[in-house]
């Protein structure tokens, strides 16, 4: 596969497992007052798994000694199709602005219904230069010769998406601490730092693919 290819995948990939762990990181955000601690954002690859302790790599080198949190969610980032998005599903979009407005997607994700709510709203993203973060709900679909355009609701407002044969489509699937190997990537929305220097994960995302390269 020419590098570039493997870039690009890589750095959609990585966009999708940003947007699935969004919500703690947004509800940190909107707290009142900044914590004397704030979360942690994890993006790194696991070396060593020893029950609930996690030896991980972040990409910058950094050893990472991470807790999962006791009865921690932990989903894998699977691939899913643009028929898997229904009216009133709940996704979440990293995008590109389009002059007349609209938001071309680069990658969607389809949050499981517990996670209905989640990072609720439109943002700047930091996927690439001028990227946009839209997690909303699916009001309309309208396919075209082109691709398929998806208007979507949240509280402040609404946005319309262009789906394209490129976009990116995954969803979480239930997994459990068992799963995580040694060579996974992992993210973590916003980790808590103990005293002793450990991360405590609140949920885990996880996928086999490179994303944080």
């Amino acid at each position: 596969m020419p590098i570039m290819t493997r870039r690009t995948l890589a750095a959609t990939a990585a966009a999708v497992i940003v947007a699935a762990g969004f919500a703690a990181a947004q509800a940190q955000q909107m707290a009142p007052m900044a914590p004397a601690n704030p979360p942690v954002r994890i993006r790194a690859t696991i070396e060593t798994v020893n029950g609930p302790m996690l030896t991980a790599k972040s990409r910058d080198g950094a050893e990472l000694k991470v807790k999962l949190a006791d009865n921690a969610p932990v989903n894998e980032v699977v691939p899913v199709t643009l028929a898997d998005i229904k009216d009133n599903s709940y996704i979440a979009v990293t995008a590109q602005p389009q002059p007349d407005g609209s938001q071309k997607a680069v990658a969607i994700l389809i949050f499981p219904e517990a996670l209905r709510g989640t990072g609720e709203g439109f943002r700047p993203w930091d996927l690439e230069p001028n990227s946009t973060m839209t997690n909303a709900t699916v009001a309309e679909q309208v396919k075209s010769t082109d691709g398929q355009t998806i208007t979507v609701k949240y509280k402040d407002g609404d946005k319309k998406v262009m789906v394209t044969p490129s976009t990116v489509i995954v969803s979480y699937k239930k997994s459990a601490a068992s799963d995580l190997k040694a060579g996974q990537k992992i993210f973590v929305a916003a980790a808590k730092k103990l005293d002793d220097g450990t991360l405590e994960a609140p949920n885990v995302a996880y996928g086999d693919v490179g994303v944080w390269r």
